[in-house]
């Protein structure tokens, strides 16, 4: 989706000539630095209460959960698909994460996340992978009949939707990401969103060690603790000010090339689409095909890379799946004994189940699915090249398999 231009070059030289690289830097009111007005101008377009930009999707999701006050002794329930980051963060703060299973939908499992609920259990984080929404209406309800939050991990859907709310609006807490490979970008850069007051003042202090000497200190309400820095640069605010602008318009064209290239692969009788939970919400940077088996999902990629078309299987992507997750499951959550989650003492006794064989739904699905990458500067000529392309792969799979 990267597509940077003139516009994202003169925000940046408007940064440049202020002078004023620093989004606390003196002689300017907060409000008025490219760093608040990205916040505002996020929590408009995705209709929530605050915003706050932070250096990572990483770093959003760790804010985002230290928002929350977890920590030693508690759980943190993550599929096993999604990039290595999202079990990460619990562990950065002394938790421990919790592999569940994914669907066909390539989502979170309710019911298996609702299976390995414990009594520690502190925060679901459902991941909208690939731009595909997760199940949040099933996700929402669990999570409030056992009294656990939701960290919406949206790092790879930024702009998407579920039944009409923005994805990681839903939670108490959401996360995007905008790196080099997001529907928007700075090449590095994060943000988290909720409607929660507090939630935001504790995520604000974690995220600046310095927060306490701010001119915004006095206006908040809970009391300072030490902190981080998560801080983002004014110059990349002022990009994603541009980027903003644009994702909608983006996401419109990849929708309408998906929506042409699953009208016309559906008719065939060897292709099946992945579920969804919402459909028109998705993303659409990627289409997902389905196989009954890993072999026809295997021919049916080969046949099109033959042909000059990009497909990938999930399974090959090793560092979106937990069994190559090498810190997570050799148990290694820290440099230092003391600090490392799996040796902490408060978390003896805690689900440590990331080995190989803890979620074989997952890794099935994952082999039998073919992603077709979407990209909205496409023309309908080229859609039209990759639907025969694919159909002529389904036709070969067809013929060989029968």
């Amino acid at each position: 989706m990267l597509k940077i231009g003139e516009a994202e070059i003169q925000a940046v030289a408007r940064v440049i000539r202020r002078g004023e690289l620093f989004r606390y830097g003196s002689g300017r009111s907060l409000d008025a630095t490219e760093c608040a007005s990205f916040e505002r101008e996020l929590a408009q377009k995705m209709g929530s209460k605050h915003a706050l930009v932070v250096t990572s999707g990483t770093a959003a999701l760790i804010c985002g959960l230290a928002g929350l006050g977890v920590g030693p002794g508690d759980e943190v329930i993550v599929p096993g698909y999604t990039f290595m980051a999202t079990a990460l963060a619990p562990l950065a703060l002394g938790a421990v994460p919790v592999i569940a299973e994914i669907d066909e939908s390539l989502t979170l499992d309710v019911k298996d996340a609702e299976a390995k609920i414990s009594k520690r259990t502190r925060a679901i984080i459902p991941v909208h992978m690939m731009g595909l929404p997760a199940n949040m209406g099933a996700v929402m309800r669990v999570a409030r009949r056992h009294g656990v939050s939701v960290v919406e991990d949206a790092c790879q859907a930024d702009g998407g939707w579920y039944k009409g709310r923005r994805l990681g609006t839903i939670g108490d807490v959401g996360a995007y990401s905008f790196n080099f490979y997001k529907n928007i970008t700075s090449g590095e850069g994060g943000a988290l969103v909720t409607d929660d007051p507090v939630l935001h003042e504790r995520a604000l202090i974690f995220h600046d060690g310095g927060a306490a000497f701010r001119t915004h200190a006095s206006q908040v309400g809970v009391p300072f603790f030490a902190g981080l820095n998560f801080r983002m640069s004014e110059i990349l605010a002022a990009v994603l000010r541009v980027q903003l602008r644009r994702i909608d318009s983006l996401l419109r064209r990849t929708r309408c090339h998906r929506d042409r290239l699953a009208d016309g692969l559906s008719k065939h009788p060897a292709l099946r689409l992945i579920k969804h939970h919402d459909y028109d919400g998705g993303c659409a940077t990627q289409l997902g095909l389905l196989f009954p088996a890993e072999e026809e999902a295997r021919a049916f990629a080969a046949r099109l890379r033959e042909q000059g078309v990009g497909a990938v299987i999930p399974m090959d992507t090793d560092r979106h799946i937990y069994t190559n997750w090498q810190p997570v499951v050799e148990r290694r959550g820290s440099y230092h004994p003391a600090l490392d989650a799996f040796k902490r003492p408060e978390n003896a006794g805690a689900q440590m189940n990331c080995t190989p064989d803890t979620c074989p739904r997952t890794l099935d699905i994952l082999s039998r699915v073919v992603f077709l990458e979407i990209r909205p500067e496409w023309t309908a000529g080229e859609v039209r090249r990759r639907m025969r392309a694919c159909l002529r792969a389904a036709d070969n799979t067809r013929a060989v398999d029968g």
